[in-house]
């Protein structure tokens, strides 16, 4: 009966998911046009963030309660699964364009970012300086960030219909709040199934976790580039991607240092090479078609199964 339960509120916790990143990406884009804002910016920050605040929720409560694997596993396990399965399906159902400026800096940065996430954590621990310098990090993305969008560096999106404020400001809360609940219940109730069938805490935090607080990104990007918004697409997995190590472990690992055990090693190489293979699928062509999506799921796929042996 339980087990049932769990999974009413999975499936309701879908449907959240699915109305809350219409909501939100619809606002976002509408709150771009209205200012003259690149949709890239919004998804780099605005969207990414809205989108992470599932993983920054559960690490930063998993550093709160001792509960390392479920901290460094979220991230670790979304940023993959953002690349390779997020980026995967969307590229699937859409060919997403990719913005010049994306290639040339964003990108490079969050290859920067996680290599620098490994070496802090070599030493089995991040630290409360290890968050010092990871918080440093992402000062300095958003002070990018903001002298991109000051300096219009980015294209601005044209042809978008300028709504109201008023309608676009409330659309974009309410479609954060129903990502955020929508995520929440959908975490619990896959962590509660999880559990019932005796999974690791690393499973759980790499996997079960990781998917759940990976949905918004999911829900969000196939939104984004059914409805034409690419920018917004890719800038919500990069700056989630970002987000996710510069914020969440900095937050965490300030709050208390976080043990990274040695097994994240492979997982971190892991991420790494997913952020490598994301540049090299669209460094030419400036898109991720269809191919690049299935060989994205298919090194997902490979992943998951040597993770299982």
């Amino acid at each position: 009966m339980n087990i049932l339960l769990h999974f009413i509120i999975l499936i309701a916790g879908f449907v959240l998911l699915i109305k809350g990143a219409d909501l939100f990406v619809e606002g976002a884009s509408g709150i771009a046009a209205r200012f003259g804002i690149s949709e890239l910016v919004i998804g780099l920050t605005i969207v990414a963030m809205g989108t992470s605040a599932p993983e920054a929720a559960v690490s930063i409560a998993g550093a709160f309660k001792g509960n390392a694997d479920i901290s460094i596993g979220n991230v670790l396990g979304s940023n993959i699964m953002n690349v390779l399965v997020i980026l995967g399906i969307t590229a699937t159902i859409v060919t997403i364009a990719v913005g010049r400026s994306t290639i040339r800096y964003e990108m490079p940065f969050m290859i920067a970012v996680t290599v620098l996430f490994g070496a802090l954590g070599l030493d089995g621990v991040i630290s409360r300086i290890d968050g010092v310098i990871l918080w440093a990090a992402f000062i300095v993305y958003m002070i990018y960030l903001f002298r991109m969008a000051r300096n219009g560096e980015a294209d601005a999106p044209e042809g978008v219909k300028e709504k109201p404020l008023k309608i676009m400001i409330p659309k974009t809360i309410f479609g954060v709040v129903m990502i955020v609940l929508g995520s929440d219940f959908a975490v619990d109730a896959a962590s509660a199934i999880a559990e019932t069938f005796g999974m690791s805490e690393r499973f759980i935090g790499l996997t079960i976790v990781a998917l759940g607080t990976s949905l918004p990104e999911l829900a969000t990007s196939v939104t984004a580039a059914r409805k034409g918004n690419a920018d917004i697409a890719i800038g919500n997995i990069v700056g989630s991607n970002l987000f996710n190590i510069l914020f969440v472990i900095g937050t965490s690992s300030l709050i208390i240092p976080i043990r990274f055990a040695e097994s994240f090693r492979t997982d971190c190489l892991v991420a790494l090479g997913a952020a490598v293979l994301l540049f090299l699928c669209c460094f030419r062509t400036r898109q991720l078609s269809r191919w690049t999506g299935l060989l994205m799921l298919a090194c997902y796929g490979v992943y998951f199964a040597v993770f299982l042996l």
